[in-house]
């Protein structure tokens, strides 16, 4: 029962992504060329929320659905890692026009071409896990 509950919410999530627009190759281009506000809009909204519901959850110790508490780790501030991994993210962001979760909502609305960059996703994952050591992390 909780698998079935799981996927529609991520069922419902991606028809928000799609209705909203955030799937679509032109609005990514118009993004990375400063043309439109909307997803920039979408991003910071998201980040937003993201910041509110973190505070509340720590304010009244929220919990997961089966009771386990929350994890709040302190990351070292830097740099580097931010720099080099964003511009790796936004670089494949701007080749495949989507970033990982809305890959799989295009290869569900028929772009079957995109199972590439899927792959290239998951290609990615993998070569980082085995290169994790050697990368700056701080």
């Amino acid at each position: 029962m909780r698998q079935l509950v799981i996927m529609l919410i991520g069922v419902f999530f991606g028809i928000a992504l799609t209705k909203g627009e955030i799937i679509s190759w032109y609005r990514i281009h118009e993004m990375f060329r400063f043309e439109s506000f909307h997803m920039y809009g979408v991003i910071g909204s998201a980040v937003v929320l993201g910041i509110i519901f973190q505070k509340l959850s720590r304010k009244f110790n929220w919990t997961s659905v089966d009771g386990t508490p929350f994890l709040f780790v302190e990351y070292p501030k830097g740099w580097k890692n931010y720099l080099y991994g964003g511009t790796i993210f936004g670089l494949g962001w701007a080749m495949t026009g989507g970033c990982p979760g809305p890959l799989y909502i295009l290869f569900g609305y028929g772009y079957t071409v995109i199972i590439v960059a899927i792959f290239g996703a998951i290609m990615g994952t993998f070569v980082y896990g085995l290169i994790r050591h050697k990368l700056p992390h701080y």
